[in-house]
């Protein structure tokens, strides 16, 4: 096997994939997995994100899980670890960010990591510590009222240091924009003052870029997905087209999404504004016992010939409150995920062969359903999705092109304009 360069852990599976897809556009050959595979990695891969479903379980859950994929990453004889969270930092004062990072500190034997979830190609944006969502402040954001983890606090070394006993830092953007010389002499500085972890600023690509070496010698970094466009040419790597390459697309169309975020609320508005065929999961029906997902089936099996068909379980922030008032907030997204991971594999089974998946905790239920273990990655449709390839035994054919999206990303017409975009 060839040098293993990265090694990442992702707290969800599209985070994953946002992560896969900027090493891949800095030229790296990248391999995704679904949980800890069982053994060792057998495809050649410059590196290899580790997918997992720990951002909203139990702190000591995530913590296990994460270390478990270290452990294997180490095996496969990574060089750097990665451990990539949202690019809105989502968490609770409990964790998970700060619980894993230092978990993944103690088993690497360092003291010292940082912390940026900055991607300014998605507008976030880190200045003197707080995260911006475009224009606003994190918690003047549509984050405020995410059901799970709703960010309140904008300060991310505030909330970093709510979820750990370790000191937390700044490195600021003077610093930053100084260049890879002055942010070592940083880390330097606040190592000897006894920091830990130092949460680092980022307003653009050329903040990003600037951080690369500098982390170079780094056991751990933990980040968003922006940091990672720094890094491959920290192995020796530059751009190039035939990290990004899969095999060709056939087959139907089709989009599952749970997200609630505001983005992808505009963005099953825009597709059903265009025309497009669309079939709405109700958790209240699903919880008085309909099987929405084989109605949903029923209805989208015709529809396929005609081009893409929707499925989707999105609504908007008051009627999430409502349904998590009647059935409880695990119950809810229980039922929703079980609904639309069934959904997701009726429709490969009925040979979709290009499927969009809107929402992290979506995208690992309908991953697991459909039994991918692993996945190559493509090229990008927007800033953070790109197209990747997966084998499945429900899939027809060539396998199966997925999109992950994370709910937060891509432009209103993203769910009609991906089909554009060949794989």
């Amino acid at each position: 096997m060839d040098t293993l360069h990265l090694g990442c852990i992702a707290d969800d599976f599209t985070g994953a994939t946002d992560l896969a897809n900027n090493l891949v556009r800095g030229g790296m050959r990248v391999v995704q997995t679904m949980g800890v595979p069982d053994g060792p990695l057998d495809a050649s891969a410059d590196a290899v994100v580790v997918a997992l479903k720990s951002r909203t379980i139990a702190p000591g859950a995530a913590v296990a899980q994460s270390l478990a994929a270290l452990r294997w990453l180490q095996a496969q004889g990574a060089r750097q670890i990665y451990f990539k969270y949202c690019s809105t930092f989502d968490s609770t004062p409990a964790g998970n960010i700060g619980p894993v990072a230092g978990a993944l500190m103690d088993a690497l034997g360092t003291d010292f990591t940082i912390a940026c979830p900055a991607f300014p190609a998605n507008g976030r944006t880190v200045f003197k510590g707080y995260l911006f969502v475009g224009d606003v402040l994190l918690h003047e954001s549509g984050m405020r009222h995410h059901p799970l983890t709703p960010m309140t606090d904008s300060s991310l070394v505030r909330v970093l240091q709510a979820q750990t006993a370790r000191r937390v830092g700044l490195i600021d953007h003077a610093c930053v924009r100084a260049g890879a010389d002055a942010i070592r002499r940083r880390i330097a500085q606040l190592r000897g003052e006894g920091v830990q972890m130092a949460v680092v600023d980022a307003v653009d690509d050329a903040d990003l870029h600037a951080m690369g070496p500098a982390l170079a010698e780094l056991p751990l970094l933990t980040a968003g997905s922006g940091v990672a466009i720094g890094l491959p040419r920290n192995f020796g790597i530059a751009p190039g087209g035939q990290a990004a390459q899969l095999p060709p697309a056939a087959g139907a169309r089709a989009i599952v999404s749970g997200s609630c975020s505001a983005a992808t609320r505009a963005q099953v508005a825009d597709f059903i504004g265009r025309g497009g065929a669309a079939f709405a999961i109700d958790p209240l029906r699903l919880a008085a016992g309909e099987d929405l997902a084989a109605q949903a089936l029923a209805w989208a099996r015709p529809r396929l010939a005609e081009g893409p068909v929707l499925v989707y379980a999105t609504a908007g922030p008051e009627a999430v409150q409502a349904v998590q008032a009647r059935l409880g907030v695990e119950r809810a997204g229980q039922a929703v995920e079980a609904a639309l991971a069934a959904v997701a594999r009726g429709l490969v089974e009925a040979g979709v062969g290009r499927l969009v998946v809107a929402g992290g905790e979506t995208s690992g239920a309908c991953v697991q359903a459909l039994a991918v273990e692993r996945m190559r990655i493509g090229p990008q449709i927007a800033p953070g999705v790109p197209w990747c390839h997966a084998r499945t035994p429900y899939a027809q054919g060539l396998g199966l092109h997925l999109a992950l999206k994370s709910g937060n990303f891509g432009a209103v017409g993203f769910f009609t304009d991906a089909f554009e975009h060949p794989p």
